[in-house]
């Protein structure tokens, strides 16, 4: 087995340019490969990343009731101790969204208020860059203050660090200054870029303070971050949350319970899907690049006719035969494959470096590309092989 190793690789080493391409050809689909599905796992984590910052981490409770025509209804205080005493909540906090328009430096943008209290933080990944969070104080004397993030921050004043600014909030048409305590890290900006002015700038105030501008007592939705130690799904702990209410509250014997998690990882498995799509899309490259391999055995067979009659003729066998051009169509498919795995980490690490997202080589892609190049390569030197091994030593002496 060791000659015929040996001398596969020295007929590989007789024709280095005429191989070389063909390996190539194999690298430049095992690299799109490779490529494709480092993007797709950086785009999954990152988009997982930036919807849990957004609080796509738990779950959200809200009163729902059937009549048509009739002005939904919200949730209050009774609603919320009643969440809070269930052996499956971590946390809870209301929740207010109202859209208002922002102004300040002769600048005026519509975004979205989120009325929160102190337990932000803990509930929706409101990691504080510069400041302060709210407090219990903030939320109990209605406070004018505010925690507005990276990208609003410098759309207003150019730089991360807005703390202590003022800006204007124009809520129901009424207008008050606010002051910004805080600066929040808006994520990796991945949702920004990908959907630019679609998503508005998000500021954050004490839900006190919109309850006090709007008249209003109640609350739109109560946010809920469960126990991490629970053994039940999310669907399963909404209906327990359901029955918790229904069994301590008077008021609105309808809820609902959407479950962001779950609506989080649909949109990352749709992005998975597009991921495997694009990677078939790769594939077909490498499929039309294996192509290659058994032009380029079939060539070699027809060139080395006289040498296969001579060595079938000294007591060569057809295994022997068919082994050693098995073993040369794995070697260029081998070695394109490596190649391929190379480059495509490369390119990704240099787009890394272009585009600011996190590097990281994923195992799992770069052995795909490789094990498809290598099946793939065996696959079509079969044909070559077999018609190597068969050929008569007679009639190949005569080539």
């Amino acid at each position: 087995m060791f000659d015929i190793l040996m001398c596969s690789i020295r007929n590989i080493g007789r024709k280095k340019l005429r191989n070389l391409l063909t390996a190539a050809g194999v690298a430049i689909g095992v690299a799109s490969v490779v490529l494709i599905g480092n993007i797709g796992k950086c785009g999954s984590h990152a988009i997982l990343n930036e919807l849990d910052s957004l609080g796509f981490g738990g779950l959200t409770v809200s009163a729902n009731i059937k009549p048509q025509g009739i002005e939904r209804k919200q949730l209050n205080t009774q609603h919320l101790d009643a969440i809070k005493k269930s052996p499956y909540v971590k946390q809870a906090m209301p929740l207010i969204t109202r859209n208002a328009e922002i102004s300040s430096r002769n600048l005026k943008v519509p975004s979205v208020i989120f009325g929160i209290d102190e337990k932000a933080s803990q509930i929706i990944s409101l990691k504080i860059l510069y400041g302060r969070p709210l407090t219990k104080s903030d939320i109990t004397t209605n406070s004018n203050i505010c925690i507005v993030d990276q990208k609003f921050s410098q759309k207003f004043y150019k730089r991360n660090n807005m703390v202590g600014k003022k800006i204007s909030i124009t809520l129901n048409s009424i207008s008050e200054i606010y002051e910004v305590v805080g600066v929040a890290k808006t994520g990796n900006g991945l949702l920004d870029n990908l959907f630019g002015t679609y998503i508005p700038d998000f500021v954050y105030v004490p839900y006190t303070s919109v309850q006090n501008v709007t008249g209003m007592k109640t609350f739109d939705q109560i946010a809920v971050k469960v126990q991490d130690d629970t053994n039940l799904t999310m669907g399963e702990i909404g209906g327990k949350l359901i029955d918790s209410l229904k069994k301590n509250c008077t008021m609105y014997d309808e809820y609902a319970v959407n479950n962001l998690s779950k609506q989080r990882d649909e949109l990352v498995k749709l992005f998975d899907i597009v991921t495997i799509i694009l990677s078939g899309v790769g594939g077909v490259s490498l499929l039309v690049a294996s192509l290659s391999i058994m032009i380029v055995m079939l060539v070699s067979v027809s060139e080395r006719t006289r040498e296969i009659g001579i060595k079938k003729s000294i007591g060569a066998s057809r295994f022997s035969i068919m082994m050693e051009f098995l073993i040369e169509s794995l070697t260029i498919t081998a070695i394109g494959g490596i190649l391929g795995v190379i480059v495509g980490n490369l390119a990704f690490w240099f787009g890394s470096l272009i585009f600011n997202f996190q590097f990281a080589i994923k195992i799992d892609s770069a052995l795909i590309g490789f094990l498809f190049s290598v099946i793939t390569g065996v696959t079509f030197g079969i044909y070559p092989a077999y018609k190597a091994s068969k050929m008569n030593p007679v009639d190949s002496l005569r080539f």
